[in-house]
C-alpha cells in the first residue's frame, strides 16, 4: 500500500510539473508573438499610409470625369417628319491629324491617329411627295419619288477612339486636334458612302418597299418615274 501510494503521488507531481512547463512555454510563445507584432506594427502602418498616399496621387493624376447635366432642359422645336429610311452604312475610317510636323516635329509637333466608326443613313423624305407626283392612268399608278438623300452621317462615339498620339518633347497636346479629327472623320464617312452609291441603293430599296405597299393597297401595276 505504501509503495502504491508513493507511485500515485509521483504521477501527480509529474503531471503538475508537466502542466507548469507547458504553461510557461505557452506564455513565452505568446509574449514573443506579441513582441513581434509590436515590432512590425510601425512598418505595417507606414506601408498602409504609403499605399493610401499612392492611391490619392493616382486619383489626382488620373481623375475620373464628373458629368453634371443641367437640370433645366430647353426644347427649341418639335417638327413632324415623314422620312422613309431605306439603307444604312456602317463605315470605319482611320484619320491622321497632325500639327507642327517637319524638322522639329519631335520637339514641337503633335500627331494622332483616330479610328472612326460611323453610320450613314439615307432614304426618302415622303413629306416632299406632292399630289402631282402620283397619277393613275388606265389602271397603272405612276409615282415620281423625291430624290434620295442622306439623313444621318455621324460617328459612333462608343466605338471611335484615339489609337495613338505622339506629342513633341517641348510642346503640349493640342486640345483641338481630336475635335478636328472627328470632324474630318464625319466628312470622310459621308464621302465614302456617297462614292459607294448609297443614294442609288437607297432609291432602289425605296421603290421595292413602296411597290409592296401600293400593291397591298390594290394597285396591280406601279411604275416609278425618274
Amino acid at each position: 500500500m505504501k509503495n502504491a501510494f508513493s507511485t500515485i503521488m509521483s504521477i501527480i507531481i509529474l503531471a503538475v510539473l508537466a502542466a507548469g512547463v507547458y504553461f510557461i512555454v505557452q506564455t513565452v510563445r505568446e509574449s514573443a508573438a506579441a513582441a513581434a507584432d509590436a515590432a512590425t506594427a510601425p512598418f505595417q502602418q507606414v506601408n498602409e499610409a504609403n499605399q493610401a498616399l499612392q492611391t490619392q496621387v493616382a486619383q489626382m493624376m488620373n481623375p475620373t470625369p464628373t458629368i453634371i447635366p443641367d437640370p433645366v432642359t430647353y426644347i427649341n422645336e418639335i417638327r413632324a417628319i415623314a422620312r422613309l429610311e431605306t439603307i444604312q452604312y456602317s463605315i470605319e475610317k482611320v484619320i491622321t491629324a497632325e500639327v507642327g510636323q517637319g524638322t522639329f516635329g519631335f520637339l514641337l509637333g503633335d500627331k494622332l491617329l483616330f479610328v472612326a466608326h460611323g453610320i450613314v443613313i439615307a432614304g426618302i423624305d415622303m413629306e416632299k411627295l406632292q399630289p402631282t407626283d402620283m397619277r393613275l392612268d388606265n389602271g397603272v399608278l405612276f409615282v415620281k419619288l423625291p430624290p434620295t438623300e442622306i439623313f444621318i452621317a455621324t460617328l459612333d462615339n462608343d466605338k471611335s477612339y484615339v489609337y495613338e498620339r505622339d506629342t513633341g518633347l517641348l510642346t503640349k497636346a493640342n486640345q483641338d486636334l481630336e475635335t478636328l479629327a472627328r470632324q474630318a472623320a464625319e466628312d470622310e464617312i459621308r464621302k465614302a458612302a456617297l462614292e459607294d452609291g448609297i443614294l442609288t441603293h437607297g432609291q432602289t430599296n425605296a421603290e421595292a418597299y413602296l411597290l409592296k405597299f401600293f400593291t397591298a393597297l390594290g394597285y396591280k401595276s406601279v411604275i416609278f418615274e425618274h
